[in-house]
Protein backbone atom coordinates (compact mmCIF):
# COMPACT_ATOMS: atom_id res chain seq x y z
CA UNK A 1 0.00 0.00 0.00
CA UNK A 2 1.46 3.38 -0.88
CA UNK A 3 1.99 6.46 0.92
CA UNK A 4 -0.18 8.26 -0.81
CA UNK A 5 -3.00 6.05 -0.83
CA UNK A 6 -2.34 5.67 3.03
CA UNK A 7 -2.60 9.71 3.56
CA UNK A 8 -5.85 9.56 1.60
CA UNK A 9 -7.76 7.16 3.21
CA UNK A 10 -6.51 8.75 6.48
CA UNK A 11 -8.22 11.71 5.60
CA UNK A 12 -11.35 9.67 3.95
CA UNK A 13 -11.67 7.98 8.15
CA UNK A 14 -10.98 11.46 9.90
CA UNK A 15 -13.80 13.13 7.80
CA UNK A 16 -16.34 10.36 8.19
CA UNK A 17 -15.29 10.32 11.86
CA UNK A 18 -15.83 14.45 11.88
CA UNK A 19 -19.47 14.00 10.00
CA UNK A 20 -20.27 11.09 12.16
CA UNK A 21 -19.59 11.58 15.76
CA UNK A 22 -18.23 15.45 16.42
CA UNK A 23 -20.71 16.51 19.13
CA UNK A 24 -23.85 18.67 18.34
CA UNK A 25 -26.99 19.76 20.38
CA UNK A 26 -28.70 19.63 17.08
CA UNK A 27 -31.66 17.02 17.19
CA UNK A 28 -33.50 17.04 14.08
CA UNK A 29 -36.95 16.02 13.55
CA UNK A 30 -38.13 14.50 9.99
CA UNK A 31 -40.97 16.56 7.67
CA UNK A 32 -41.68 16.45 4.48
CA UNK A 33 -42.10 19.61 2.78
CA UNK A 34 -44.40 20.17 -0.03
CA UNK A 35 -41.97 20.20 -3.28
CA UNK A 36 -40.72 23.92 -3.74
CA UNK A 37 -42.42 26.27 -5.99
CA UNK A 38 -40.89 26.65 -9.94
CA UNK A 39 -38.80 30.09 -10.22
CA UNK A 40 -38.58 29.40 -13.64
CA UNK A 41 -42.01 30.23 -14.43
CA UNK A 42 -45.67 30.89 -12.95
CA UNK A 43 -45.88 33.37 -10.10
CA UNK A 44 -42.44 32.92 -8.48
CA UNK A 45 -40.70 33.30 -11.99
CA UNK A 46 -37.46 34.85 -11.92
CA UNK A 47 -36.98 37.90 -12.95
CA UNK A 48 -34.33 41.82 -12.32
CA UNK A 49 -37.06 44.18 -10.73
CA UNK A 50 -34.95 44.34 -7.66
CA UNK A 51 -31.93 45.18 -9.84
CA UNK A 52 -32.03 49.11 -9.72
CA UNK A 53 -32.72 49.86 -5.91
CA UNK A 54 -31.10 52.73 -4.48
CA UNK A 55 -29.11 52.62 -1.52
CA UNK A 56 -30.15 54.73 1.44
CA UNK A 57 -29.42 55.96 4.74
CA UNK A 58 -25.75 55.20 6.16
CA UNK A 59 -23.02 53.28 4.34
CA UNK A 60 -20.11 51.00 5.68
CA UNK A 61 -23.33 49.80 8.42
CA UNK A 62 -23.02 45.94 9.55
CA UNK A 63 -26.49 44.23 9.11
CA UNK A 64 -29.14 46.96 9.41
CA UNK A 65 -31.84 44.39 9.50
CA UNK A 66 -35.05 46.42 11.37
CA UNK A 67 -35.78 49.74 9.92
CA UNK A 68 -38.12 52.93 10.44
CA UNK A 69 -38.65 55.95 8.45
CA UNK A 70 -39.61 58.93 10.66
CA UNK A 71 -39.55 62.03 9.79
CA UNK A 72 -37.45 61.43 6.40
CA UNK A 73 -34.84 59.36 8.82
CA UNK A 74 -34.29 56.00 8.75
CA UNK A 75 -33.98 54.15 12.38
CA UNK A 76 -32.02 50.50 12.33
CA UNK A 77 -30.06 47.98 14.55
CA UNK A 78 -27.12 46.81 13.70
CA UNK A 79 -24.71 43.85 14.64
CA UNK A 80 -22.96 45.73 17.16
CA UNK A 81 -25.84 46.15 19.12
CA UNK A 82 -25.84 49.67 18.40
CA UNK A 83 -29.34 51.65 17.24
CA UNK A 84 -28.59 54.33 14.63
CA UNK A 85 -30.83 57.29 13.39
CA UNK A 86 -29.56 58.83 9.67
CA UNK A 87 -30.44 61.00 7.04
CA UNK A 88 -31.50 59.14 3.58
CA UNK A 89 -28.46 60.72 2.00
CA UNK A 90 -26.46 59.20 4.89
CA UNK A 91 -24.73 62.54 5.72
CA UNK A 92 -26.54 62.90 9.22
CA UNK A 93 -25.78 59.97 11.54
CA UNK A 94 -26.87 59.64 15.32
CA UNK A 95 -26.02 56.78 17.95
CA UNK A 96 -29.48 56.67 19.54
CA UNK A 97 -28.14 53.80 22.12
CA UNK A 98 -26.26 50.41 22.19
CA UNK A 99 -28.17 47.28 23.42
CA UNK A 100 -25.26 45.35 23.85
CA UNK A 101 -27.31 42.46 22.04
CA UNK A 102 -28.29 42.39 18.84
CA UNK A 103 -31.31 44.81 18.07
CA UNK A 104 -33.42 42.81 14.85
CA UNK A 105 -37.07 44.46 15.45
CA UNK A 106 -38.32 48.06 16.09
CA UNK A 107 -41.85 49.61 16.28
CA UNK A 108 -43.38 52.34 17.88
CA UNK A 109 -45.60 52.41 20.82
CA UNK A 110 -48.16 55.41 20.44
CA UNK A 111 -46.85 57.23 23.27
CA UNK A 112 -43.46 57.82 21.59
CA UNK A 113 -41.14 54.77 23.07
CA UNK A 114 -39.26 52.53 20.86
CA UNK A 115 -39.65 48.93 21.31
CA UNK A 116 -36.77 46.65 20.20
CA UNK A 117 -36.64 42.70 19.63
CA UNK A 118 -33.09 42.45 20.55
CA UNK A 119 -32.46 38.68 19.58
CA UNK A 120 -30.14 38.50 22.94
CA UNK A 121 -31.40 40.68 25.05
CA UNK A 122 -35.94 40.21 24.91
CA UNK A 123 -37.77 42.67 24.63
CA UNK A 124 -36.24 46.50 24.97
CA UNK A 125 -37.75 50.26 25.46
CA UNK A 126 -36.26 53.20 24.61
CA UNK A 127 -37.63 56.68 25.79
CA UNK A 128 -36.74 59.68 24.61
CA UNK A 129 -33.92 60.76 27.08
CA UNK A 130 -32.25 57.57 25.94
CA UNK A 131 -33.25 55.29 28.68
CA UNK A 132 -32.88 51.47 27.91
CA UNK A 133 -35.39 49.54 29.58
CA UNK A 134 -35.67 45.36 29.44
CA UNK A 135 -39.18 44.87 29.03
CA UNK A 136 -39.49 41.35 29.20
CA UNK A 137 -37.06 38.21 28.76
CA UNK A 138 -38.94 35.04 29.46
CA UNK A 139 -42.50 34.05 28.75
CA UNK A 140 -44.23 31.01 31.19
CA UNK A 141 -40.67 30.19 32.51
CA UNK A 142 -38.89 29.47 29.00
CA UNK A 143 -36.54 32.47 28.62
CA UNK A 144 -36.08 33.67 25.41
CA UNK A 145 -34.09 32.57 22.97
CA UNK A 146 -33.63 34.05 19.61
CA UNK A 147 -36.22 37.22 20.09
CA UNK A 148 -36.71 38.13 16.53
CA UNK A 149 -39.46 40.93 15.64
CA UNK A 150 -42.32 42.94 16.70
CA UNK A 151 -45.23 44.89 16.34
CA UNK A 152 -47.74 47.39 18.43
CA UNK A 153 -51.49 47.18 17.86
CA UNK A 154 -53.14 50.99 17.79
CA UNK A 155 -54.30 51.07 21.57
CA UNK A 156 -50.43 50.56 22.40
CA UNK A 157 -52.51 47.78 24.73
CA UNK A 158 -49.56 45.43 23.40
CA UNK A 159 -46.71 44.10 21.58
CA UNK A 160 -46.90 41.16 19.86
CA UNK A 161 -43.49 39.67 19.19
CA UNK A 162 -41.46 36.34 18.71
CA UNK A 163 -39.04 33.88 20.55
CA UNK A 164 -37.72 32.31 17.01
CA UNK A 165 -36.05 29.66 18.83
CA UNK A 166 -35.98 28.82 22.58
CA UNK A 167 -32.91 26.07 22.49
CA UNK A 168 -30.97 28.69 19.63
CA UNK A 169 -29.65 31.91 19.78
CA UNK A 170 -28.39 34.80 17.55
CA UNK A 171 -26.23 33.49 15.08
CA UNK A 172 -27.72 29.70 15.12
CA UNK A 173 -30.31 30.09 12.59
CA UNK A 174 -28.94 27.50 10.40
CA UNK A 175 -28.87 24.74 13.05
CA UNK A 176 -32.37 25.86 14.41
CA UNK A 177 -33.92 25.55 10.99
CA UNK A 178 -32.61 22.34 10.10
CA UNK A 179 -33.09 21.08 13.65
CA UNK A 180 -36.72 21.59 12.86
CA UNK A 181 -37.84 21.11 16.31
CA UNK A 182 -40.81 23.37 16.34
CA UNK A 183 -39.89 25.71 19.49
CA UNK A 184 -40.35 29.12 18.22
CA UNK A 185 -43.06 30.86 19.76
CA UNK A 186 -45.63 33.94 19.24
CA UNK A 187 -45.61 36.27 22.11
CA UNK A 188 -47.62 39.24 23.97
CA UNK A 189 -46.50 41.70 26.37
CA UNK A 190 -49.34 43.67 27.94
CA UNK A 191 -47.80 47.54 28.40
CA UNK A 192 -50.26 47.65 31.44
CA UNK A 193 -49.46 44.53 33.59
CA UNK A 194 -46.02 44.14 32.28
CA UNK A 195 -47.18 40.14 31.50
CA UNK A 196 -46.05 37.97 29.04
CA UNK A 197 -47.93 35.51 27.52
CA UNK A 198 -47.46 32.69 24.88
CA UNK A 199 -50.10 33.15 21.87
CA UNK A 200 -49.12 30.79 20.08
CA UNK A 201 -46.11 27.91 20.12
CA UNK A 202 -44.37 24.83 18.76
CA UNK A 203 -43.72 27.35 15.96
CA UNK A 204 -40.85 26.37 12.95
CA UNK A 205 -38.18 29.27 13.90
CA UNK A 206 -40.92 32.13 14.33
CA UNK A 207 -39.62 35.35 12.81
CA UNK A 208 -41.77 38.07 11.34
CA UNK A 209 -44.34 39.36 12.79
CA UNK A 210 -47.15 42.37 11.97
CA UNK A 211 -50.55 43.00 12.99
CA UNK A 212 -53.94 42.88 10.13
CA UNK A 213 -56.39 45.37 8.98
CA UNK A 214 -58.18 47.14 12.10
CA UNK A 215 -55.71 44.83 14.68
CA UNK A 216 -58.33 41.36 13.61
CA UNK A 217 -55.38 39.30 13.62
CA UNK A 218 -51.09 39.05 14.19
CA UNK A 219 -49.34 36.91 11.64
CA UNK A 220 -46.51 35.74 12.16
CA UNK A 221 -43.34 33.81 9.48
CA UNK A 222 -42.23 30.53 10.07
CA UNK A 223 -39.01 30.69 8.46
CA UNK A 224 -38.34 26.94 8.59
CA UNK A 225 -41.60 25.49 7.47
CA UNK A 226 -41.93 28.33 4.28
CA UNK A 227 -44.84 29.70 5.64
CA UNK A 228 -46.80 32.38 6.98
CA UNK A 229 -49.14 31.28 10.06
CA UNK A 230 -52.13 33.94 11.25
CA UNK A 231 -53.78 34.10 14.49
CA UNK A 232 -57.19 35.88 14.85
CA UNK A 233 -57.89 38.32 17.82
CA UNK A 234 -61.07 39.67 16.85
CA UNK A 235 -64.26 38.43 15.14
CA UNK A 236 -65.60 35.02 15.19
CA UNK A 237 -62.36 33.37 14.73
CA UNK A 238 -61.02 34.63 17.92
CA UNK A 239 -58.41 32.50 19.37
CA UNK A 240 -57.96 30.13 16.57
CA UNK A 241 -55.30 30.33 14.21
CA UNK A 242 -54.74 29.27 10.57
CA UNK A 243 -52.39 29.16 7.49
CA UNK A 244 -52.17 32.45 5.56
CA UNK A 245 -50.01 31.32 2.54
CA UNK A 246 -48.23 28.15 2.80
CA UNK A 247 -45.42 26.63 0.49
CA UNK A 248 -43.38 29.80 0.08
CA UNK A 249 -40.49 29.58 -2.14
CA UNK A 250 -38.30 31.06 -0.06
CA UNK A 251 -37.26 31.15 3.59
CA UNK A 252 -39.36 34.18 4.95
CA UNK A 253 -37.86 36.86 7.28
CA UNK A 254 -39.38 39.89 8.42
CA UNK A 255 -43.19 40.97 7.10
CA UNK A 256 -45.01 44.44 7.57
CA UNK A 257 -48.99 45.64 6.43
CA UNK A 258 -49.07 48.84 4.65
CA UNK A 259 -51.94 49.70 6.81
CA UNK A 260 -54.46 49.38 4.39
CA UNK A 261 -53.95 46.44 1.66
CA UNK A 262 -51.07 44.93 1.01
CA UNK A 263 -47.96 42.81 3.03
CA UNK A 264 -44.44 42.34 2.44
CA UNK A 265 -42.63 40.15 2.69
CA UNK A 266 -38.98 39.50 2.90
CA UNK A 267 -37.58 36.44 1.57
CA UNK A 268 -33.81 34.91 3.22
CA UNK A 269 -33.03 33.16 0.37
CA UNK A 270 -34.68 30.74 -2.48
CA UNK A 271 -35.50 27.33 -0.92
CA UNK A 272 -32.40 24.89 -1.18
CA UNK A 273 -32.89 21.62 -2.84
CA UNK A 274 -30.55 19.68 -0.41
CA UNK A 275 -32.18 20.59 2.67
CA UNK A 276 -35.70 20.20 1.35
CA UNK A 277 -33.92 16.45 -0.05
CA UNK A 278 -33.06 15.52 2.80
CA UNK A 279 -36.03 16.70 5.41
CA UNK A 280 -36.81 13.11 6.11
CA UNK A 281 -33.49 12.00 6.71
CA UNK A 282 -32.80 13.41 10.39
CA UNK A 283 -29.37 11.71 10.54
CA UNK A 284 -28.52 12.73 7.06
CA UNK A 285 -29.24 16.22 8.25
CA UNK A 286 -27.12 16.26 11.56
CA UNK A 287 -24.70 15.58 8.93
CA UNK A 288 -25.21 18.43 6.95
CA UNK A 289 -25.15 20.81 10.14
CA UNK A 290 -21.41 19.20 11.05
CA UNK A 291 -20.55 20.10 7.67
CA UNK A 292 -21.78 23.77 8.07
CA UNK A 293 -19.41 24.43 11.13
CA UNK A 294 -16.42 24.39 8.44
CA UNK A 295 -17.90 24.80 5.41
CA UNK A 296 -20.06 27.55 3.83
CA UNK A 297 -23.94 27.56 4.22
CA UNK A 298 -25.60 26.44 1.05
CA UNK A 299 -27.69 29.85 0.42
CA UNK A 300 -27.99 31.60 -2.88
CA UNK A 301 -27.24 34.96 -3.29
CA UNK A 302 -30.61 36.56 -4.49
CA UNK A 303 -32.80 39.64 -3.71
CA UNK A 304 -36.31 38.62 -2.97
CA UNK A 305 -39.49 40.23 -2.07
CA UNK A 306 -43.55 39.00 -2.05
CA UNK A 307 -46.18 41.55 -2.12
CA UNK A 308 -49.57 39.93 -0.37
CA UNK A 309 -52.90 40.86 -0.28
CA UNK A 310 -55.35 40.43 2.40
CA UNK A 311 -56.31 37.00 1.25
CA UNK A 312 -52.72 36.00 1.19
CA UNK A 313 -52.29 36.31 -2.65
CA UNK A 314 -48.87 36.84 -4.25
CA UNK A 315 -49.60 40.34 -6.08
CA UNK A 316 -46.17 41.34 -6.53
CA UNK A 317 -42.73 38.99 -7.24
CA UNK A 318 -39.40 41.11 -6.50
CA UNK A 319 -36.33 39.58 -7.56
CA UNK A 320 -32.63 39.97 -8.23
CA UNK A 321 -29.91 36.98 -8.68
CA UNK A 322 -27.43 39.53 -10.35
CA UNK A 323 -23.73 39.30 -8.77
CA UNK A 324 -24.44 43.09 -6.99
CA UNK A 325 -27.83 42.46 -6.24
CA UNK A 326 -29.15 43.78 -2.33
CA UNK A 327 -29.42 40.45 -0.29
CA UNK A 328 -30.16 38.75 1.70
CA UNK A 329 -33.43 41.28 2.12
CA UNK A 330 -34.47 40.47 5.24
CA UNK A 331 -36.89 44.03 6.18
CA UNK A 332 -39.27 45.30 4.05
CA UNK A 333 -41.47 48.51 4.42
CA UNK A 334 -43.74 50.55 2.52
CA UNK A 335 -43.60 54.41 3.08
CA UNK A 336 -45.18 56.68 1.03
CA UNK A 337 -44.36 56.38 -2.88
CA UNK A 338 -41.46 53.96 -1.63
CA UNK A 339 -40.54 50.44 -0.78
CA UNK A 340 -37.87 50.52 1.95
CA UNK A 341 -35.48 47.26 2.70
CA UNK A 342 -32.78 46.35 5.51
CA UNK A 343 -30.76 43.58 5.30
CA UNK A 344 -29.17 40.85 8.00
CA UNK A 345 -25.48 41.18 6.43
CA UNK A 346 -25.60 44.09 4.18
CA UNK A 347 -23.36 47.19 4.44
CA UNK A 348 -26.50 50.03 3.73
CA UNK A 349 -30.13 49.91 3.54
CA UNK A 350 -31.69 50.63 0.13
CA UNK A 351 -35.25 51.54 -1.64
CA UNK A 352 -37.50 50.97 -5.05
CA UNK A 353 -39.85 53.42 -6.08
CA UNK A 354 -43.37 51.68 -5.23
CA UNK A 355 -44.67 52.18 -8.68
CA UNK A 356 -42.11 49.57 -9.83
CA UNK A 357 -42.66 47.73 -6.96
CA UNK A 358 -46.62 47.31 -8.06
CA UNK A 359 -46.15 47.13 -12.08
Amino acid sequence: MSRTFKCLLLIIVVIGAFLLLMPTKVRPVAWTPQPAPSLSSGIYAENQRLKDVERVGAADIDGPEALLLENDMLITGLHDGRLIRTSLDGKTRKVLADTGGRPLGLARHPNGLLVIADAVKGLLSLDAQGRLVALTTEAGGVPFGFTDDVAIDKPGHYAYFSDASSRFGYGHDGEAVLEHGGDGRLLRYDFQTGKTSVVLDKLEFANGVTLGPDDAYVLVNETGAYRISRYWLNGPKAGTHDLFIDNLPGLPDNLSFNGHDRFWVALYAPRNALLDGTAAHPFVRKMIVRAMTVLPKPVEKRGFVLGLDLEGKVIANLQDDSNDNYSPITTVREYGDWLYFGSLKAQNMARLPLSKALQ
